[in-house]
């Protein structure tokens, strides 16, 4: 039972740190990287479809995304699509390809952009809190029905307790190695 209290725990505190992963994702360094567009939808014959199923995307020179459009019907769609997003990018349209030039950030749009990938670490954070308070709890009511001990329950508490720490440590190394990159010319 404790066991699988922790094995529980464990899983959904590394969903969380994914989460926050995807989350980073998004968040622009100056570098193009195919990952930027993933949550784009285009309406492709009146349904709404990932960028990725209309288009092979690619990075050409480091800081030019291609999109290689599978249809020519969907041109248009896409690159309206694009200009709609909230990543501010704007797509040059050569025949069935579309080429995104990513500007150079200015160093306030990077202190920005680190505003907010903090917040999303701290929510990432939050999150696995409340996965170890979550876990916490089913211990304590174990203990209250009599199936595991007093010991048993501190022993498991602290467990989960190092779980946590380990779980929260990873999750400021990414969010440093995201500051590093963001701060990158």
């Amino acid at each position: 039972m404790i066991n699988d209290i922790q094995k529980d725990a464990d899983q959904r505190m590394d969903k969380s740190i994914e989460s926050y992963k995807g989350d980073l994702a998004k968040v622009r360094t100056g570098r193009a990287h195919p990952s930027l567009l993933e949550h784009i939808m285009v309406p492709y014959y009146g349904v709404d479809t990932p960028i990725s199923q209309v288009a092979s995307i690619g990075v050409q020179e480091g800081r030019t995304l291609v999109l290689q459009i599978f249809d020519k019907g969907a041109i248009e769609a896409t690159e309206k699509a694009i200009l709609k997003s909230d990543l501010g990018l704007t797509p040059n349209v050569a025949g069935q390809v579309i080429r995104i030039a990513l500007p150079p950030l200015s160093e306030e749009r990077r202190k920005e952009f680190i505003k907010v990938v903090k917040m999303e670490a701290e929510n990432a954070k939050v999150a696995v809190r409340n996965i170890r308070r979550d876990a916490n709890n089913s211990l304590k009511e174990l203990e209250k029905e009599k199936e595991i001990s007093e010991d048993d329950l501190r022993r498991a508490e602290d467990l989960i307790q190092k779980l946590t720490d380990t779980k929260i440590a990873r999750i400021d190394e990414i969010l440093a190695e995201k500051e590093t990159e963001l701060m990158e010319i």
